[in-house]
């Protein structure tokens, strides 16, 4: 039997996939020594072991939260945080790993509380569900629409119109598969834009998703020529990628909308626009 089907089999709690990640971690040994390949042919005398890495606690970390009751927490995501782990192997502070401590145990354990996300470099709103019940409502929200998001940005130039509509089909990118463009053959997608102040070399604009692709507000504004500025993939580099979530409108319980927001960080302001 190959290793990789081995470990399955007889730990059938952990994926093939991860224990095919693990042995490629040099996490399994064969005999006692690392065995690198997940192909290897096991023997009725072969003794396989298991050397996880000490587990990673992120106790001491933290993250600030706009507000939080008994169903929802909200915080203001920093740039460089992960909503969600990337895999089994992947030990950096995450936003799930902050909302484990406060969710209850039947949610899903890889991924607790989150309902929406925001890429690592997208500072800003962000809220999780404590509860199951609560995780339907907001996630509901969202999938059917009905969850207004608000963001800030800054793009590169000054856009023709002042306002107006994105509506552009978004589709995965088959030439670089982690990114995405405008594909006719793609996901409907819409983005209202507006712009507030500008200074021709760089402008802060108002945007507002209807839809929520993946990467959908940089595809969008790189597409109309204005990308959004520090985009390392869909424009140029900077400091950092100036996109945060301003705003959240959402229903958090029955009868109780609530809309929240994060102040836009002060790197925005010191651009110098001039409208």
């Amino acid at each position: 039997m190959r290793l990789d089907a081995y470990l399955a089999q007889t730990w059938p709690e952990t994926s093939r996939s991860t224990w095919q990640k693990r042995v490629k971690a040099g996490q399994v040994l064969v005999n006692g020594e690392v065995e690198l390949s997940t192909k290897r042919e096991l023997g009725e005398e072969d003794k396989v072991t298991i050397e996880l890495p000490a587990v990673v606690t992120h106790d001491e970390k933290t993250l600030p939260i706009i507000y939080k009751d008994d169903n929802v927490i909200v915080i203001n995501k920093p740039v460089g945080v992960l909503t969600h782990s990337k895999g089994a192997l992947n030990d950096e502070f995450t936003v799930a790993d902050f909302f484990r401590r406060y969710t209850t145990n039947n949610l899903d354990s890889n991924r607790p509380g989150i309902v929406h996300r925001l890429d690592r470099d997208t500072s800003g709103v962000l809220i999780g569900a404590l509860n199951d019940e609560t995780a339907s409502l907001l996630g509901k929200q969202f999938s059917e629409r009905k969850a207004n998001k608000t963001y800030m940005a800054v793009v590169d130039g000054e856009p023709k119109m002042p306002e107006a509509v994105i509506d552009l089909p978004i589709g995965r990118n088959p030439k670089a598969p982690s990114t995405f463009r405008v594909d006719p053959n793609g996901k409907s997608a819409q983005t209202t834009y507006k712009v507030l102040a500008s200074n021709g070399k760089y402008s802060l604009v108002e945007l507002r998703p209807k839809t929520g692709r993946t990467h959908q507000l940089r595809v969008h504004m790189s597409h109309i020529g204005h990308s959004i500025h520090g985009d390392k993939v869909y424009g140029k580099p900077a400091d950092r990628l100036y996109l945060h979530a301003a705003k959240l409108d959402i229903t958090i319980a029955k009868g109780t909308r609530m809309l929240f927001a994060a102040d836009v960080p002060p790197e925005f302001s010191k651009m110098e626009f001039a409208k």
